[in-house]
Parts: structure tokens; C-alpha cells; sequence
């Protein structure tokens, strides 16, 4: 198990959500994906319309999961256009205390939901995804005027495609401002740094690469092995069902045993299988990280509750 030399950053997002800090102190925080292309509950992708009691069902059951395991929740909202995500947005302040992440595929998205959840005053459950390699000047002038305090840094670069090529990225390289002073100048306070998982072969780059963030930065980290697992159909094929689930648990423990702060685990139906798994791995990190000094800084943590 890991324990860092550099002191580790710990933030909170909403209230009572922790993230960061030393493997074994606070539990892995899980972030579900919800209104995502292809989430069969969404009517209209364009306008916003969702099955609503289902919605709330999905969200009820990763909140009684969070109880009985110990691990926080967040919720990925993902919306095609501002107007649907500002729906979605609101549609969560109605039904949950969970915080969220703002995720949209272009700044025209993403900008507009971010200002109406500062209007609304939601601005302390919401984190921005994301702050990366393309964020121009006019992205970071709107990012700081609305507010926004919390915000996810996709560490990734095409020319730098290595765990210490990400360091790189967020340091900044070649006369390039690194990732972490351009949150700084967008006004962000909680930075959670996502080192961006491609493929099923580049989790481990991507788990080593939360490794050295908290090593060299001591900045909360994790990744999302979802986007690698999910579409790994030959695994399916080759091995079926049962075992496919027991690697897709497989490459989230992974991202764990590299001192991971959180994993974005994919579709929010996919909380039966993560969080029991996450929070047996937590608590296994807690009980023998507590021979060398670290303990549990939350009484809800998973050690607590697994066994």
C-alpha cells in the first residue's frame, strides 16, 4: 500500500464530500455518469426530456449504496446542449444534496449550465469538466466571472501521452502554461486532476500517472477506466458476463491501488457493482495503511461498515 511523501491536498465539494488527501484517510469518491448519449431514460437528447421517476430511482439507489459502504457519490451530469444541461442541472438540486460535475463537449455547453447553477446558487455542489490542453482566453475569463471554484483538469496531451508526459501537461512545457496555473488564473480553488484513461491499455498508464500526481503535486486524482472497459467487447465475447464484470471491477481497483482519490465509473446503474467492490479495496488500504500511521479521518468510512 501507498503513503505519499509530499502532503496531500484535501478538498471538499458540497457538503460533507472529501476528496484528496493520504490512501486510507478518506474513502474513494465514485462519480456516475447520468443523461449520457445513449442513456435509454433520456426521450430527447436535444430538449432535455427524461424519465424522471427513473432518474430520481437511479440517483435514490447510489445514495442508499453510499450509506451502507461508506463511499461518497457524485453525479457526472452530462448534457448535449446548455438547455438540456441546465435542466438536468436543476432536475439534481431538486432530488439530491449530491454535488456534481458540469459536463458538456464544447466551453457553449458547458459555460451556460455553469452560469445558471451560479444563479441558482449551486456553484459549491458543482465541478466544472473540464479544464484541458484546448481551454482558450475566453473560456477562462467566463470560468472565473461566473465563480466557478471547482473544476476537474483532463491531464492530457497527444504529445505527451506517458504518465510523466501528463506531469508535463499540468506544470506546463516547451513555453506552454501548465494545467494547474491556468485553474489558478480561471479563479478554481478545488482542483481534482483526471489523468484521462483512452483505451483498456492506457489504464495503467493512466493509474500510474495519479501515482505521480500525488507524488510530484499532491493534488486529488483519479481516472475514469469506464471508457476503456465499456467498450472492450472482445471481453464479453471471449469470457462472458460474470467474469467481463469482475475485470471491469478489476481496472477501478486499479486506479485505487495507485492512490486514486475517485473513479469515474461510467453509467450511474453501474453503482450495484462499484461500490462494493471500491469500498472493500478502501477499506483493505485503511486497515494496513494504519500500521504506518494513517488513519481514517471520516467515521463513515469503509472500514467501518465492509466487514
Amino acid at each position: 500500500m501507498l503513503k505519499f511523501d509530499r502532503e496531500q491536498q484535501v478538498f471538499e465539494i458540497g457538503s460533507g464530500v472529501t476528496v484528496g488527501g493520504q490512501p486510507g484517510e478518506y474513502p474513494t469518491v465514485l462519480i456516475g455518469s447520468i443523461f449520457y448519449s445513449g442513456h435509454k431514460i433520456v426521450k430527447n437528447h436535444l430538449t432535455g426530456e427524461f424519465e424522471k421517476s427513473e432518474a430520481e430511482a437511479l440517483i435514490n439507489r447510489t445514495e442508499e449504496l453510499s450509506d451502507k459502504v461508506g463511499n461518497p457519490h457524485m453525479l457526472d451530469v452530462v448534457g448535449s446542449n446548455a438547455e438540456a444541461l441546465i435542466k438536468y442541472v436543476d432536475f439534481i438540486a431538486d432530488v439530491t444534496d449530491q454535488p456534481f460535475l458540469i459536463d458538456g463537449p464544447s466551453p457553449s455547453v458547458r459555460i451556460p449550465a455553469a452560469k445558471h447553477a451560479a444563479e441558482v446558487g449551486l456553484m459549491g455542489r458543482a465541478v466544472y469538466n473540464s479544464i484541458d490542453e484546448h481551454t482558450g482566453v475566453e473560456e477562462v475569463k467566463a470560468i472565473k466571472e461566473i465563480g466557478v471554484k471547482s473544476s476537474m483538469l483532463l491531464a492530457f496531451s497527444m504529445k505527451k501521452i506517458w504518465p510523466e508526459g501528463r506531469i508535463d501537461v499540468l506544470k506546463g512545457y516547451e513555453g506552454r502554461e501548465g494545467l494547474v496555473d491556468l485553474a489558478h488564473r480561471a479563479g478554481i480553488v478545488n482542483i481534482l486532476v483526471d489523468t484521462a484513461v483512452l483505451d483498456l491499455a492506457s489504464v495503467g498508464l493512466a493509474a500510474k500517472a495519479v501515482y505521480l500526481v500525488k507524488s510530484e503535486l499532491g493534488l486529488p486524482a483519479g481516472c475514469g477506466p469506464c471508457n476503456a472497459s465499456t467498450t472492450w467487447t472482445k471481453g464479453k465475447e471471449k469470457y462472458g458476463d460474470t467474469a467481463y464484470q469482475a475485470c471491469d471491477s478489476a481496472v477501478d481497483a486499479v486506479v485505487q491501488l495507485n492512490g486514486g482519490n475517485f473513479v469515474l465509473y461510467g453509467p450511474i446503474r453501474e453503482a450495484e457493482r462499484v461500490f462494493p467492490v471500491c469500498g472493500l479495496v478502501d477499506a483493505l488500504i485503511a486497515y494496513t495503511n494504519k500500521r504506518y500511521g494513517v488513519t481514517p479521518k471520516v467515521k463513515n468510512h469503509p472500514i467501518y461498515k465492509v466487514w
